[in-house]
């Protein structure tokens, strides 16, 4: 119901604005990434799933080139540069498309690790998409997406964010091969097993150098072992080029990152096939170790949250999006929930942090329109 009000809210406020009717409204969720950060840009494995918040956008066509679009949250200006960017991706990837009169409105934490980014490019994709006739797949328009973001805003993000978006399914996580672009949906029963986002309130953003620096790194890696990205890095090289490199290191942990990484994303979904999501657990604080040792992404305050979540009994904990702030996942039986919670938050009053957002997400269905 509650996507049914907002989107007669942003319906209402498009009248207002750009006096007339819009087309419809349209929605696309933000995501938390169960397993598998930092390989979507190296070929490889990643688990993500949409979680119930949602960026809208009412949208209605133009009769001329012109792009206007207002966002609800009053972002900087700067925040132009989405729309402009899936409009010019769109029409590059083969849609006749005029220009469009757009009104956002999300939900989804800004620079917290759960890509609003995406929510927002993948909501008016779909919706200017529907209104061309519905020629692009949903891969094409992940794809043009992911353009929108590397090209206009500048963020060389992977394209998991925006398939996450595009082709989840309640109930189930988005398993893909980045390099093949496969996807399957892996249904989860998680019983008495509840997902906890803790956002540290830190904020990030894919623009700033410690992500760039983090893709070129993984790049000088793949150079180093003669491979075409860390995808097809094996244990004996990444060992290897781990004890050789001249920088204490640095190349070989971050190959090792990614190659255990998609190795726990492999092991994460043959758990789940087997309904043994409790078993993830572990793999999600093994991956935690990981971004926080060898891939160095991690913050002081992420890591005091998985701590205080595993001291009060969950079962796995982790950082999940791009890191240096943002968000991080813990899996807990729902009897410990309250216990978890209540660690998280001392352990922040304990060094008078502000108090994270401390919520409950369940996998969520992809982009779609509302109205």
């Amino acid at each position: 119901m509650q996507w049914v009000e907002r989107a007669e809210r942003i319906a209402q406020t498009f009248r207002e604005r750009v006096r007339r009717e819009p087309a419809g409204v349209w929605g696309a969720p933000g995501r938390v990434n169960l397993i598998g950060e930092h390989t979507d840009y190296n070929d490889g494995l990643v688990l993500p799933f949409a979680i119930d918040r949602q960026a809208l956008a009412a949208v209605a066509l133009r009769d001329d080139d012109r792009l206007l679009a207002w966002s609800c949250q009053r972002e900087p200006e700067a925040w132009l540069a989405y729309p402009r960017g899936v409009l010019r991706a769109l029409r590059d990837a083969g849609l006749t498309l005029p220009g469009a009169d757009i009104i956002v409105d999300s939900d989804v934490p800004t620079g917290s690790g759960l890509s609003s980014s995406a929510a927002l490019e993948c909501a008016i994709a779909v919706a200017l998409n529907d209104l061309a006739g519905g020629q692009l797949s949903r891969m094409d328009l992940a794809a043009a997406c992911q353009s929108a973001e590397n090209t206009e805003v500048g963020a060389q993000t992977g394209i998991m964010d925006q398939v996450a978006a595009l082709f989840a399914v309640a109930g189930g996580l988005v398993h893909l091969d980045v390099r093949s672009r496969e996807t399957a949906v892996i249904p989860v029963d998680f019983g008495d097993l509840v997902l906890t986002v803790i956002d540290t309130g830190v904020r990030h953003s894919n623009t700033d150098g410690g992500y760039g620096d983090r893709r070129r790194e993984c790049a000088e890696a793949a150079a180093a072992l003669g491979v075409s990205s860390l995808r097809d890095a094996e244990m004996g090289q990444v060992a290897g080029l781990a004890a050789a490199d001249g920088h204490d290191g640095l190349l070989g942990r971050r190959a090792r990152h990614v190659f255990t990484e998609n190795a726990r994303v492999t092991r994460a979904v043959a758990l789940l096939r087997a309904d043994r999501a409790a078993e993830v657990g572990p793999l999600l604080t093994a991956s935690h170790a990981s971004l926080r040792d060898d891939f160095e992404v991690s913050a002081t305050e992420l890591d005091v949250a998985v701590s205080a979540a595993l001291d009060a009994g969950a079962l796995g904990a982790r950082m999940t999006g791009g890191g240096f702030g943002g968000c991080a996942l813990a899996l807990s039986r729902q009897a410990d929930v309250p216990a978890v919670r209540a660690s998280i938050e001392g352990a922040y009053q304990r060094r008078s942090w502000a108090p994270p957002q401390v919520f409950r997400v369940d996998p969520a269905d992809g982009a779609r329109r509302l109205r």
